[in-house]
């Protein structure tokens, strides 16, 4: 009999912001790697996780939302998604489920109408629908703005479709030996989890106005000899005003922050944790490029 040859390469997760590329990736493997939240832009960095079956191997990369840029960061953004795309095997473009086409879907339908690399279309959200008949409409909708490999209604909150998903991006990537070894699911730093599950417990429990100007550095983290890990991080906010409100009164607010992201980074070190945070001023540290580069996001890098 003979032996199935392994498939492997890289599928970008691309879309508005919002749309679900997150959720999608760490349903897929299993584990969260990426934060989620119903605020935009939640993602800022190219996010990369690994996928490994008895087929091969999918290297996800979960792109930031592209979208319009207001300030450095939201450039820095856009500039990593659409580089992305010239970099990867598969793509992966995530819609929500309806019949009107905004600038922004046609904005990438042009982006990805220029690259020769095979885009599956996955309309996410299905589980909001309340007729399935729906679906078909938006399939008919979508269809002709772009030519694309493959089209996928899915649910990445219900995991709905999603190993339909996952067949058909085999179908699409060469073949070739594993990348990674069969028990790494990310290559994303420890502290660099860590720091993102602290902003996304402040991007779910702030008001509107303040996460978008927040950033999170891991000033320390140690292991003592009794297993627990001690870390130190620190909020970063661009107004006195904000420091307030995510301090709280009495503390109350960073409490609540710091207990929801102790829990998280205590399962994904399956060790006990003492989480203490601290809240610092940066003006306008969105649109400096030494600050965005001291907060882990690197313009030169995406020029």
């Amino acid at each position: 009999m003979e032996k199935e040859q392994k498939k492997s390469g890289f599928v970008a997760l691309v879309g508005r912001p919002n749309v679900g590329k997150s959720t999608l990736m760490n349903y897929l493997i299993g584990q969260k790697i990426a934060i989620t939240s119903k605020k935009p832009q939640t993602t800022r960095n190219r996010i990369q996780t690994v996928y490994t079956d008895h087929r091969g191997q999918i290297i996800f990369l979960d792109t930031p939302g592209i979208h319009k840029a207001k300030n450095k960061l939201g450039e820095y953004m856009v500039k990593v998604a659409q580089r992305t795309l010239n970099e990867v095997d598969v793509i992966v473009w995530l819609v929500e489920p309806g019949t009107f086409i905004g600038a922004g879907e046609q904005q990438i339908a042009r982006e990805l109408g220029q690259t020769k690399i095979p885009v599956i279309l996955a309309i996410n959200k299905t589980d909001t629908v309340k007729n399935p008949d729906d679906i078909l409409l938006y399939i008919d909708a979508y269809k002709d703005i772009c030519k694309f490999a493959e089209i996928v209604p899915l649910s990445a909150l219900k995991g709905q479709n999603t190993q339909l998903l996952t067949d058909l991006i085999f179908q699409y990537l060469p073949c070739g030996p594993n990348f990674y070894d069969e028990d790494t699911v990310t290559d994303q730093p420890v502290r660099q989890i860590a720091a993102e599950l602290i902003r996304e417990k402040a991007l779910r429990l702030l008001d509107d106005e303040i996460p978008h100007g927040i950033a999170v550095t891991i000033e320390k983290m140690t292991s003592r000899k009794n297993g627990l890990t001690d870390i130190e991080a620190t909020i970063v906010c661009e107004r006195e005003s904000h420091k307030g409100i995510i301090i709280g009164k009495g503390g109350s607010m960073l409490k609540k922050i710091g207990t929801a992201a102790r829990a998280d980074i205590e399962d994904m070190l399956e060790a006990q944790v003492n989480l203490r945070l601290w809240v610092k001023v940066r003006k306008e540290w969105r649109d400096s490029e030494l600050y965005m580069k001291n907060y882990g996001y690197h313009p030169q890098d995406v020029r």
